[in-house]
């Protein structure tokens, strides 16, 4: 029996290993590591690919989001629409801008917030939604967007998980006024390291996050303002600029894996990915759903194939957001989802035969038992 990992981290390296290496010379040879050409060449790469007129590396995901926030001045006394059900760095972005977290349910076939629900929690206070394409697949922007332009909200994107995921076939990073972008290395484009990115079409707050990215300063030694130093170095722009090429064509690797999953696990009873008209996901995970999570992830790992939970506990009930007073029960739709999400490999390096392995085991745990033979049966065999 083949043991697959749930995401296998060495197959990007070993299939780009002479381009990877050759960048990895070229910036060491360079003797400039810190905003030079190589960023500002993935800025322009990166930009062009999504779509947008502006793209402004930065030290992560997490960053990139508290920095729209803090160029469009949203802090203490406004109030940014979250998703209730995401990973706590989407939160993370909002408390370190001073903001005032207002959670929101998602629609629960696709994990995504409910622009009914968004409508109904927001009040004058409120400034900006802060959308997260989940697992890679959009949100309803449509929807989000004639909310925000009634209102006159600012929406921004968190795009960390949906490189390449399209919605009515515009690129995620080009369906609001910004986005913030992760590129950890476990995804769809990922570095080598943390490093993430801003896109946009606003000239103003491409500019100002430059600004702040960089310790609030344009010229050296003269400082505009208290910036931050988040800053993408050049070692992982060049290596994401080697990556970048290959992005559309490891998702429709994806896309294979997610088809077969689809298709081979229908009749499990396993709550599958929905896929509404006009989506086209990335896939950055492949999320099941099963009250029985924990036998099933214990039965996998005893077959050899990791499995991740994405995520666990969600924010409002982590001791990080303790002070909220959001008690179990809050948000149902999410603790729901919490407790039964589990992710199943997923990745441009998985083979056809390595899913249908992980398939089989799948369907092996939901097989009904072989039926017993009858007791007087078994009584008299034994006499």
């Amino acid at each position: 029996m083949r043991e697959i990992p749930f995401l296998d981290m060495k197959s990007p390296y070993a299939e780009l290993q002479s381009e990877l290496d050759s960048a990895w010379q070229r910036v060491m040879r360079s003797g400039w590591y810190i905003l030079g050409q190589e960023v500002e060449a993935f800025e322009q790469e990166f930009a062009r690919y999504v779509g947008t007129q502006y793209c402004v590396g930065v030290g992560n995901g997490l960053e990139a989001l508290h920095l729209i926030l803090r160029a469009y001045d949203i802090g203490p006394g406004d109030e940014v629409i979250v998703p209730s059900n995401t990973y706590i760095a989407t939160w993370l972005a909002v408390s370190y801008a001073g903001a005032t977290l207002v959670p929101v349910e998602p629609v629960e076939q696709t994990y995504n917030l409910d622009p009914e629900r968004i409508e109904a929690a927001l009040t004058p206070r409120a400034k900006a939604i802060l959308v997260v394409h989940l697992y890679g697949q959009t949100a309803d922007m449509d929807g989000i967007n004639a909310l925000a332009q009634k209102h006159g909200l600012k929406v921004i994107e968190d795009a960390a998980q949906a490189h390449g995921a399209r919605y009515k076939g515009k690129l995620t990073g080009n369906l609001g006024h910004a986005a913030g972008w992760s590129f950890y290395p476990g995804k769809n484009l990922g570095a080598l390291g943390d490093a993430g990115a801003v896109t946009t079409n606003d000239a103003a707050l491409a500019d100002r996050i430059r600004t702040l990215r960089n310790y609030g300063s344009k010229v050296k030694y003269y400082n505009l303002e208290k910036g931050f130093n988040s800053r993408l170095d050049e070692l992982q722009a060049a290596l994401l600029r080697v990556k970048l090429p290959r992005l559309d064509e490891w998702n429709a690797r994806r896309a294979r894996i997610a088809a077969l999953y689809l298709d081979s696990l229908r009749d499990t009873g396993l709550a599958l990915p929905f896929v509404p008209p006009g989506m086209q996901p990335c896939w950055h995970l492949f999320v099941v759903r099963s009250k029985e999570r924990e036998a099933l992830q214990a039965h996998l790992k005893a077959q050899g194939i990791g499995t991740m939970i994405h995520y666990p506990v969600p924010p409002h009930l982590q001791q990080a957001y303790r002070e909220l007073n959001l008690p179990e029960g809050s948000f149902p739709i999410s603790e729901a989802i919490h407790r039964e999400v589990l992710s199943l490999p997923m990745g441009p390096h998985l083979s056809l035969e390595d899913a249908q392995q992980v398939v089989e085991a799948v369907k092996s745990f939901f097989a009904p038992l072989p039926p017993r033979e009858p007791l007087e049966a078994r009584q008299t065999s034994a006499l």
